[in-house]
């Protein structure tokens, strides 16, 4: 059964500028739990801090119970944490069928590579293809099936429908609600916020690197008049 993460009080440096003030929420096993705010917010640093990318960290972050703030990013990765980035980081020398195969397992139950292209029939036809001749929606497609290929079971998704067309955009959205079906607990930093207002269990809403709000799923439209500010919108 996935886990529960959760973060207290967590402070994040890039270099001597410190982005993270106080980070504090909760992502429970099988939940999909939003990230949202205006670019800047510190929304992907938090993701950054939770697998260890960060010059420096303080506070908690705790996974089932355990502590995890200073383990190295790929003690991180072994405890069943995956991290899919904004910039997808696709080999773009690799065929598709490489980029699969290429991140070692990091516990037994990841999905093999036809249980992936049932998920992402777009890349079953493009299984030789080599990363460079992908568009971003397979180039996307691509990243979070590399990372459900190794069993992690904590899924940190940063801006998954950045830049990709609407129909695109849908079946990202379908993935998501599948894998939550499938047990995956999935914390998403997002910009779209139609998007994850369709998708999320809870939103947790970040201002200048902290949580200013916490707004259950269902309510996140009636109170966008309230938090235009917060979201740039």
């Amino acid at each position: 059964m996935a886990e529960t993460l959760t973060v207290n009080r967590l402070e994040g440096w890039y270099g001597e500028s410190q982005v993270l003030h106080g980070m504090d929420f909760t992502v429970r096993a099988g939940e999909v739990v939003t990230l949202l705010g205006r670019n800047g917010a510190g929304k992907t640093t938090t993701l950054k801090a939770i697998m260890g990318l960060l010059d420096k960290r303080a506070g908690s972050i705790r996974l089932d119970g355990g502590e995890i703030i200073a383990a190295a990013p790929y003690d991180i990765a072994r405890k069943g944490i995956a991290f899919c980035p904004e910039e997808r980081g696709i080999f773009s020398s690799l065929s598709v069928r490489e980029n699969l195969l290429l991140p070692p397992k990091v516990a037994n139950g990841g999905m093999t590579i036809d249980q992936i292209l049932t998920l992402f029939p777009n890349l079953e036809e493009r299984l030789d293809s080599p990363g460079t001749k992908l568009s971003g929606g397979e180039q996307q497609m691509l990243a979070l099936g590399r990372i459900l290929h190794t069993g992690a079971r904590i899924l940190l998704l940063d801006e998954p429908t950045e830049g990709l067309a609407p129909v695109i955009i849908q079946q990202i959205g379908r993935t998501i609600v599948q894998l939550k079906r499938l047990g995956f607990t999935i914390l998403l930093v997002e910009q779209n916020v139609g998007f994850a207002s369709q998708l999320a269990d809870r939103h947790y809403v970040v201002e200048l690197g902290r949580v200013v709000e916490e707004i259950p799923g269902g309510e996140l439209e009636n109170r966008l008049g309230a938090l235009k500010g917060y979201l740039g919108l």
